[in-house]
């Protein structure tokens, strides 16, 4: 559900999702006193250990990290994870999937690849998929010695607003569009201000050698291209391949669509009219969406009519339900990943 923004939840970085809130399962009901550790045991979590101080360039200047943060505040739609990887548990995160109302424990909380992470911590939602802007009021109120907004769109003023309330680590410098930063910058990123330099370097090695098995393994891959889609305002809406589901596409060896980014002009996505749906009769096409958006889908004559569609050549994958292997491709982080890339394979292998 990688479309983030609008009330049905715009393709965000969810736009992936296919959706549908309550489908796309992730919550919020991480209330105010969330477990921060201190109000339940006393104790402070578990503070990150590395060399410090560090200081970590970003697309808003640089920020010092002076020792080891103990209270970490995540602000991007993902960067809790890359958090979480590094055994640190955020205090306060943003709601990417959203919550069926009463549903607890968070869904962002209980994704297969996080929830071991997560433990009984119970992180303060300080932003939900859809709000203009992360509260600033609940982020302050949550004392947070360091906040992290890598996979983020906070802007000039909201990078200054944050960085008032606590040292804060703004996106990679090298990002031209948003959310268009390779997933291992962004890790590596993350993991200097963590003073996990080191640490990143491996667990991003462990994923690229994943990576490279899976094309080893399917070396005609390499002579087809593909190219993941969602359907989004009733329309057939594919990623680029600066898209993080685009470059896992591309990662685990096919050729992108670069079509799609030719007009998407910058964005992550586009939505295709009807007359330009052709752009996605590919070799390999991965439907990142909800059951009831697969149907929609596949109900689409001018999908169901591209040469691709006839001859099977689609994988169908869930987003927030089910397996959710369209929320570990969307999300893309060091936890999500290395099920993402097992589940993207065998999608082709059925």
């Amino acid at each position: 559900m990688l479309f983030q923004r609008t009330t049905r939840v715009k393709p965000w970085r969810r736009l992936a999702a296919t959706l549908s809130a309550v489908t796309l399962g992730v919550g919020l009901l991480a209330a105010c006193g969330s477990d921060t550790a201190d109000e339940k045991t006393g104790k402070a979590p578990a503070a990150a250990t590395g060399a410090f101080p560090v200081t970590v360039e970003h697309a808003f200047g640089s920020t010092e990290v002076t020792k080891a943060p103990q209270r970490v505040v995540s602000v991007g739609y993902t960067d809790d994870q890359a958090i979480l990887a590094f055994g640190i548990k955020p205090v306060g995160m943003v709601d990417q999937y959203p919550n069926p109302a009463g549903q607890t424990p968070d869904v962002n909380t209980q994704w297969p690849w996080v929830k071991d992470k997560w433990g009984d911590a119970r992180p303060e939602v300080i932003m939900s998929n859809g709000d203009s802007g992360p509260n600033y009021e609940k982020i302050a109120a949550l004392r947070p010695d360091l906040i992290i907004a890598v996979y983020s769109e906070i802007d000039q003023a909201a990078y200054d607003k944050l960085s008032k309330i606590a040292p804060t680590v703004g996106r990679t410098k090298g990002e031209k569009e948003l959310f268009s930063a390779p997933w291992q910058d962004n890790a590596l990123h993350i993991a200097k201000a963590l003073g996990k330099e080191t640490e990143g370097a491996a667990l991003v090695k462990g994923i690229q050698d994943k990576l490279d098995a899976a094309r080893a393994a399917h070396p005609e891959f390499a002579e087809q291209t593909a190219v993941p889609l969602s359907w989004y305002e009733d329309s057939v809406a594919p990623f680029t391949t600066t898209d993080v589901r685009g470059r896992l596409v591309t990662g685990i060896g096919f050729k992108g669509a670069t079509k799609i980014d030719e007009i998407a002009d910058g964005k992550f996505y586009t939505v295709l009219s009807p007359e330009r749906v052709d752009l996605v009769d590919v070799d390999r096409i991965f439907v990142i969406a909800d059951k009831a958006d697969q149907e929609a889908l596949k109900k689409f004559k001018l999908f169901a009519n591209l040469d691709a569609v006839k001859k099977g050549k689609v994988s169908y994958l869930l987003d927030g339900e089910g397996p959710a292997v369209g929320a570990a491709m969307s999300q893309g982080t060091l936890l999500s990943l290395p099920y993402a890339i097992d589940e993207l394979v065998k999608s082709v292998d059925q």
